[in-house]
């Protein structure tokens, strides 16, 4: 659950379908955030757990351990700290006899407890009974907010224990306050991505210049080159060489695939597809097994059938293209006539000469050919040869032509 005010609109857009959102109807600081959610939380909740907004560096293992910290513990809350030469702006904590008593905000800590060096990250787990009315006796700032902060000491002063958990990461307590920040969360996330990646046996030669989105899957003994991006819901099988300068996004790819300097949107790739340099698969294009597509190639909406190959410069739109098709360089399915897109239908073992213009919608059927620069307005038959502008019948494909492509 997310409390969102300034700018929820985009908030809520970027994640939509991930989190449910409440809204704090005035910012009136971290306590009153979490008073906002009360009514969305579970009535049978018993702890809840609490992490500010700007800390994306936190590992899922340190909630984990913290959770695992209150449930043994008899008072009501339980914190995450660090102890950083640098304050990054946190709060002090301050213990008495070794038992933490209270935070002391970095912009009412005196100087003395401006030297305590063990500072609140901003992580809690509170016990869901408790949680609710101690929030209704929160002190009202200096600054006209309402602390969440101020339960430690208020545990403290009603005689409960606060316990807490150390982290030795100081990389997890890194805040985010500006596009500085921001860009060094990145890098951090980015290299802790990478690292996972290595040790499962996938090969990244420049992991500095890789960019890995989170929901990624990559197979075994596949190898990334230098500045490839990776997003979205990406899976890509074994045995891959991907890159340089490749952009795949929600794409799936199978084994022993090999994409150069590519951009792959939404699209399919199965086993043994090689492409590019310069290729650009759109959303629906599904490559079978073994299609190999040329530099500067094209595909959008279209099945192209195993072993098929198409030629450099050419674009494939709106197309159902079957096995063992020989694409020219230069070819041109021609779909959309100024209102509405059409289909072309190629069949098995068809050649499609340099520099062809199919004007859908049209059918072309097995084993036929087309001339180089021909113009294809009309439907051809199987076994049959066609040339020209407009493309007419010459004669019916030889034996031996059939055969030369078998081969």
């Amino acid at each position: 659950m997310i409390v969102i005010s300034r700018e929820a609109e985009s908030v809520e857009k970027t994640i939509q379908g991930e989190a449910d959102f409440v809204f704090q109807e005035q910012r009136l600081g971290t306590a009153d955030a979490v008073r906002s959610a009360r009514e969305s939380v579970e009535e049978n909740c018993e702890l809840v757990l609490v992490i500010y907004g700007d800390m994306p560096l936190l590992r899922k293992q340190t909630l984990v351990q913290l959770v695992a910290k209150q449930k043994h513990n008899s008072g009501p809350l339980t914190i995450a700290t660090i102890h950083l030469e640098d304050s990054h702006g946190f709060g002090r904590i301050v213990r008495k006899d070794g038992e933490i008593k209270e935070v002391v905000e970095e912009a009412q800590a005196t100087p003395r407890q401006k030297e305590i060096r063990e500072l609140n990250v901003g992580a809690y787990c509170i016990a869901s009974q408790w949680l609710w009315s101690a929030l209704e006796r929160i002190p009202v700032s200096p600054k006209g907010e309402y602390y969440l902060t101020e339960l430690v000491g208020l545990a403290s002063r009603e005689g409960f224990p606060v316990e807490a958990i150390q982290i030795a990461d100081p990389q997890e307590a890194i805040g985010i306050n500006n596009r500085v920040h921001l860009a060094e969360a990145e890098a951090i996330l980015r290299k802790r991505i990478n690292d996972n990646w290595m040790l499962e046996g996938v090969t990244i030669v420049d992991p500095e210049r890789t960019y890995i989105e989170a929901d990624v899957q990559i197979g075994r003994d596949t190898v990334i080159l230098p500045n490839t991006h990776l997003k979205g819901q990406t899976i890509i099988g074994e045995i891959c060489e991907i890159g340089p300068d490749t952009i795949i996004t929600s794409t799936k790819i199978g084994n022993s695939c090999k994409v150069l300097s590519s951009v792959l949107d939404y699209a399919v790739l199965e086993d043994r597809v090689s492409m590019g340099p310069y290729c650009h698969l759109r959303k629906g294009a599904h490559l079978a097994k073994g299609v190999h597509l040329g530099n500067f190639g094209e595909v959008k909406d279209s099945l192209l059938g195993e072993e098929t190959k198409m030629g450099h410069f050419s674009y494939i739109g709106d197309a159902t293209i079957g096995k063992n098709v020989n694409i020219g360089a230069g070819t041109i399915t021609c779909n959309f006539d100024g209102r509405s897109k059409h289909p072309t239908e190629i069949g098995d073992d068809v050649f499609i000469g340099s520099d062809t213009m199919l004007v859908a919608p049209i059918k072309i059927g097995k084993r036929a050919r087309t001339g180089a620069g021909s113009v294809v307005t009309r439907d051809v038959p199987e076994d049959t040869v066609v040339v020209g502008v407009p493309a007419r019948h010459l004669r019916k494909v030889k034996k031996e032509e059939t055969e030369s492509r078998e081969k």
